[in-house]
């Protein structure tokens, strides 16, 4: 950013037992893959979503890619992911030597086109060993949901044909812990396996960190073996598997333990920084909110708002006030690492790009700060 008072995007909030919690590992000694902290943050993460089971994780890229293994997504396998999202989903799905497909999203919610994507699933063609693309002569190992932003998938549909089609199902809510569906679940518990970030700037922190939840005893055992270098005997260190050095650390857990305790705190300012940025632009000409889906709750977690025909002159300019904004990620099949496949046009994802700008939403940010922010759009949008 360039000049005046630096208003960031997204930042952690530290408030609450963070320094305290760390300070004991340094005290007990207990600062690597092993101690209490972490055992304590999976089992109160499982419980705070409802979830049976969880396995903290380095990062959520690492749960994603531990979870498309537990999936049994193979090489040469098709994952199918929506465009429209950040890059992680879709290298994890790489890691594994799969293909993703990409999805469009659906213009009315932002999210994976759920009615595309259950039309897709319905077209293949079964056998032996799973659901076959006959045009691409491929399995589809995964479908991939990625909840944007902290607002749901409309995952009922997808989860009832994928299953009819015996593929599993694999949440992103990476950007979505506390969104509930329109039954009141915790977004992430409804697939074999849901995955959740603790990056700086998502709802909780540890720095970097990840957790794989999911209801299957089977499905967590060989998550945490495959996460902790699939050890199989731990004094000789024998290893049956290639495994992954993807443990969260002792003093990351002691933070997210702090952090889990503030979320309802969280959740709230979030709802309340949405709420204060909707009214204050509903009679801008070109401004369209994100739409909340009907009976869902979202998490709130990064405002985003289309700001239409191009957010990037606004951009540009709330850059030279020191306010810290960024639009929605470059479509997958657009990304100069995913060109090769040759997918798209997504014209949907595509226009989500061109328009979308997401302002400054921490949930420690100032009313004065929210004000500043609403002025300088307001001011620059009613120039134009």
């Amino acid at each position: 950013m360039s000049g005046g008072t630096s208003i960031p995007l997204c930042v952690p909030n530290l408030g609450g037992r963070e320094a305290e919690y760390v300070q004991e590992c340094f005290a007990t000694g207990w600062v690597s893959t092993a101690g209490p902290f972490v055992d304590r943050f999976e089992r109160e993460f499982a419980a705070a979503v409802g979830a049976p089971y969880a396995v903290a994780m380095m990062n959520g890229t690492a749960a994603l890619h531990i979870a498309m293994l537990v999936a049994g997504v193979r090489p040469g396998d098709l994952v199918v992911v929506p465009t429209l999202t950040f890059i992680a989903p879709i290298n994890a799905i790489t890691y594994c030597q799969a293909t993703p497909l990409f999805v469009d999203a659906d213009p009315h919610t932002w999210q994976m086109d759920a009615a595309a994507t259950v039309a897709y699933i319905e077209g293949l063609e079964q056998r032996e060993d799973g659901a076959y693309d006959p045009q691409r002569n491929q399995r589809v190992g995964a479908i991939l949901p990625v909840h944007l932003l902290g607002h749901p998938v409309d995952l009922s549909p997808i989860l009832a044909s994928a299953t009819q089609k015996g593929i599993p199902v694999v949440e992103d809510a990476t950007e979505s812990l506390g969104a509930l569906d329109k039954e009141g679940r915790a977004i992430g518990t409804r697939g074999q396996s849901g995955c959740f970030s603790f990056n700086g700037n998502k709802l909780i922190t540890t720095g970097g960190g990840g957790m794989l939840v999911t209801s299957d005893p089977e499905a967590a055992k060989r998550a945490r073996y495959l996460s902790t270098t699939a050890k199989d005997e731990p004094v000789e260190f024998i290893h049956g598997v290639v495994g992954y050095n993807y443990r969260l650390t002792n003093i990351q857990a002691a933070m997210g333990v702090a952090q889990l305790e503030q979320l309802p705190t969280f959740l709230n300012r979030k709802r309340e920084v949405f709420e204060f940025y909707n009214e204050a632009f509903k009679d801008l000409a070109g401004f369209t909110p994100m739409p909340e889906a009907e009976g869902i709750t979202s998490a709130c977690w990064l405002y985003t708002a289309l700001f239409a025909p191009d957010s990037r002159p606004l951009l540009r300019h709330l850059d030279s006030l020191g306010i810290q904004t960024r639009p929605l990620w470059q479509p997958n099949h657009l990304s100069p690492a995913y060109l090769h496949l040759g997918q798209g046009p997504f014209p949907v994802a595509e226009r989500l790009n061109r328009e979308s700008l997401s302002l400054p939403c921490s949930t420690h940010i100032t009313d004065e700060h929210l004000r500043r922010v609403v002025d300088a759009v307001s001011t620059f949008w009613h120039t134009l």
